[in-house]
């Protein structure tokens, strides 16, 4: 078959591996042979040749270094030799499948996060078939594997590539031989049958001796602080009568704005039950009304007085004068309803903070008056620029 040309299934061979002398170690040598035989026959497709080969400029690099690095190559028969004792079925994996992405990584990470998690994991073991996954179980299964290990502790966030393999050789090693370690030092615990609640009781224990012995504990004597740190005992704690004392007129200040609270309450008629749909409905269309004063007046402004503010063609303002005194005192007289609204919303909110609702979503009459602030912002703006054009053109005339 020409170099180049698919074969009967679909495959595209990769390119011979050049310069294999460059290539110190004869491992690598014989690895990149067994790759090119495989992808030459079409026995392993492209996608499956993929998760053992790596771009030149990154995982060439990579193997290269990891055949000829003697202390990680070390490491790497030690982590074997503990997975062998573990009894992982099959810890006479080759190395680099360990190290790479690829089906038998997976199987080996799934395997050492299962025994960590033990009988209580809160993941379900996935059944796995077969030596080749698709696409999509392969991103599942990492993205699995991923989230077990942030919930270990071991990356500090579901980090996809740590499950792939990142890093150079030694990183990989490393991070696979502090797995294998957890997974020994969870074997051989001197108390297997341990439980959170019993270390927690202990825990406490020791807590309250500390706290009883505290002065013998951190006396000057053991040195246990730097020298610029001050030891309590040079300043001691508050006398207990001047705490209590303080503590008797918090409470008695207290009970004296409790008792203002409720005579207020008492004058007024304050049901948390009433149904406020009818003040509710006048309250909306009043807020209505004047968005739909507003709108008007936007577009009067936009039409006439935008066009006149900018030193065009004064158009005729048809009865505008009449109906800017209406909207002055409709402005002004909902300034005092909003200004008045929020003292009474404020009011509410110290008198009946219990019985707020629990729900986030904003009322309707909240978004009303919402936009109703919304529309006197851009209704004021537009009144400065209007008196800023009617003094500019008095001075003009004078």
């Amino acid at each position: 078959m020409e170099e180049g040309e698919a074969d009967g299934h679909g495959h595209r061979p990769l390119a011979p591996i050049s310069n294999p002398t460059d290539t110190v170690c004869s491992t690598s040598v014989t690895a990149k042979n067994e790759l090119n035989a495989a992808a030459g026959s079409g026995a392993m497709g492209w996608h499956e040749v993929r998760r053992f080969r790596r771009p030149a400029a990154a995982s060439a690099g990579h193997r290269s270094e990891a055949a000829c690095a003697p202390m990680a190559s070390k490491q790497m028969e030690e982590i074997q030799r503990k997975l062998a004792v573990l009894a992982y079925p099959r810890a006479n994996a080759p190395a680099q499948s360990l190290l790479f992405a690829g089906v038998e990584r997976y199987r080996l990470l799934e395997w050492l996060f299962f025994r960590l998690l033990g009988d209580r994991s809160p993941f379900t073991q996935q059944n796995w078939q077969g030596d080749s996954l698709d696409r999509d179980e392969e991103n599942s299964r990492i993205q699995h594997l991923a989230e077990i290990a942030n919930f270990l502790g071991i990356t500090p966030s579901v980090d996809i590539e740590a499950i792939q393999g990142r890093g150079s050789y030694e990183e990989r090693v490393e991070l696979l031989r502090l797995i294998v370690d957890l997974v020994e030092a969870s074997c051989y615990s001197d108390n297997p049958e341990w439980s959170v609640d019993e270390q927690l009781a202990k825990d406490v224990q020791l807590v309250d001796s500390i706290a009883e012995k505290q002065a013998q504990i951190f006396s000057e004597e053991c040195k246990l602080f730097p020298a610029d740190v001050q030891i309590q005992s040079i300043y001691p704690l508050p006398d207990i009568a001047e705490l209590e004392l303080k503590l008797s007129d918090y409470t008695k200040k207290m009970s004296n704005l409790q008792q203002m609270v409720q005579e207020l309450a008492s004058k007024y008629d304050y049901n948390p039950n009433e149904d406020y749909a009818e003040t509710e409905l006048k309250l909306r269309e009043h807020l209505q009304s004047f968005l739909e004063t507003v709108k008007s007046f936007n577009m009067i402004y936009t039409k006439e007085i935008h066009p006149w503010t900018h030193m065009m063609e004064v158009p005729q303002l048809h009865g505008f004068g009449p109906a800017a005194n209406r909207l002055l005192e409709a402005y002004n007289t909902l300034l005092k309803f909003l200004g008045n609204l929020r003292s009474l919303r404020d009011s509410y909110t110290a008198m009946a903070a219990g019985s707020l609702s629990a729900s986030n979503e904003p009322s309707s009459v909240t978004k009303i008056i919402s936009d109703c602030e919304s529309a006197l912002t851009f209704l004021n703006h537009g009144l400065s620029i209007l008196s800023t054009s009617v003094a500019r053109e008095q001075g003009e005339t004078l």
